[in-house]
């Protein structure tokens, strides 16, 4: 027995923080199977009850029912709690209670804590109640604007919109589509006080936590000594981020401009309104506010393209992540050019990142196909949906086709799959790489196998 304590008491740690999210998904769909939690009194599924939990502690968003007819409020309470722990993490959130408690982390929480959030183990303590802070301050701001136009623009009493407005405050910080209404957003389409918010709340907790940490931090150093040094990894996350933004709004509105299911009978700003906010949403955000299922199947393409990359490293986006895409576009343009090396911002590219960015981008793109075949045999759905979904799923977005509304058991299955894989594995895959990461003290003979 003791073996077997000190065995999980040593585990490795990224391999601790995919059991916490195993076991918070767990405790999620036990409290969501009591009958409490069903508007009608009446014990959701198993299937039901474990999907929603996944999706909601993923912070994905995708659903198998409607949030707000089928859910009480006390199931809608436990959504809002998991998708709180899974955005800001469970070991993060975990140290964090430690640090405020008991004044102090163990080693070991420290290393599980950095395994989940990328953050050096000499910065965690002030990370963590930053962390904190940024998280409360934008959620309540957000919350703040919602409830008031909520309240003012569409008179619904004060209880009703200060409920609403924190519970899409809650999940636009965290990327979770989650919505209380069947249609999402759509009854907002042409409403800026409303989807901007929003969206601005989801670019925030989507560039990642070490990038807003670090621009505070700067800020403050800047104050002090007039210097200004960013790292590489806040360069490449803000520029890529801002360069798939604004490809991702260009596109949409190219592409969806005369659509009469989406864009076509709305006046010019709130076509551009509608293209910035799917783009933004497309992030892993997964609010939508028009038809994504009337969407133009180049649209449905761009968009996977999007929630396969997702957002920044650790914060509250899933998919690959932007460094991730930018790694291997940079690897690329290197080898067309000839260059020896990969470099970019003045720095040069360690070899193991490039390792590390192909594994995670070539394991993603396996789990997307493997699912997506799976499904295709499973439902009758045209296939740009079926891949709409699954990519969804795997990068934690939540926009949906409305496949996941017919899902059979066996294919909600392999969706809580890739959601947890899809939230959890990029985490702790490149954990497991960076601490395995060893030298060899010889070298095999070199032979170059013929490419193309």
């Amino acid at each position: 027995m003791r073996g077997r304590r000190r065995g999980l008491f040593d585990m490795h740690p990224s391999r601790m923080v995919a059991l916490a999210f195993g076991v918070a998904v767990l405790l999620g769909t036990v409290l969501l199977a009591l009958p409490v939690s069903a508007a009608d009194g009446r014990s959701a599924g198993l299937g039901t009850a474990l999907f929603t939990a996944t999706s909601a502690t993923c912070v994905n968003g995708l659903v198998v029912v409607d949030t707000s007819s089928y859910w009480s409020g006390f199931g809608e309470g436990v959504i809002i709690a998991l998708v709180q722990i899974g955005g800001l993490g469970i070991m993060t959130l975990a140290s964090l209670l430690a640090l405020l408690i008991a004044g102090k982390l163990r080693l070991r929480m420290t290393l599980q804590a950095q395994a989940e959030s990328r953050i050096g183990i000499g910065d965690l303590r002030v990370v963590l109640l930053r962390v904190a802070l940024i998280t409360v301050v934008v959620e309540l701001v957000t919350a703040v604007v919602l409830a008031a136009r909520f309240r003012f623009g569409y008179d619904e009493a004060w209880g009703t919109a200060v409920y609403h407005g924190a519970f899409h405050s809650v999940m636009a910080f965290n990327n979770a589509g989650f919505g209380l209404r069947a249609d999402s957003l759509t009854a907002y389409a042409d409403d800026p006080w409303v989807l901007l918010p929003i969206a601005v709340a989801v670019t925030i907790g989507g560039i990642g936590f070490p990038v807003i940490v670090e621009l505070l931090r700067h800020r403050s150093r800047r104050r002090a000594t007039g210097r200004r040094g960013w790292s590489l990894h806040l360069k490449l996350t803000l520029v890529v981020s801002g360069a798939l933004l604004a490809v991702g709004t260009v596109l949409t509105l190219a592409l969806e401009w005369a659509n009469p299911g989406t864009f076509g009978p709305l006046d010019t700003a709130d076509k551009v309104l509608g293209a910035f906010f799917h783009s933004a949403m497309a992030r892993t955000a997964g609010f939508n506010a028009t038809d994504t299922a009337a969407m133009e199947p180049a649209t449905l393409l761009m968009t996977c393209v999007l929630m396969f990359i997702g957002g920044g490293a650790a914060g509250t986006a899933g998919g690959i992540k932007v460094t991730t895409f930018a790694v291997l576009a940079v690897a690329m343009l290197a080898e067309v050019r000839g260059e020896p090396t990969s470099g970019v911002f003045r720095r040069t590219l360690a070899p193991h990142v490039l390792r590390q960015a192909l594994t995670v981008a070539l394991a993603g793109v396996g789990m997307v196909m493997a699912a997506t075949i799976a499904l295709l045999t499973m439902v009758d759905a045209r296939m740009e949906f079926v891949l709409f979904e699954v990519v969804s799923a795997f990068g934690t977005t939540g926009l949906s086709t409305g496949v996941s509304y017919d899902l059979p058991p066996t294919a909600q299955v392999i969706m809580v799959g890739l959601m947890f894989v899809g939230r959890i594995g990029p985490i702790t895959l490149v954990s497991a790489l960076a601490l395995r990461d060893r030298t060899r003290r010889y070298h095999l003979p070199e032979e170059r196998p013929i490419i193309g």
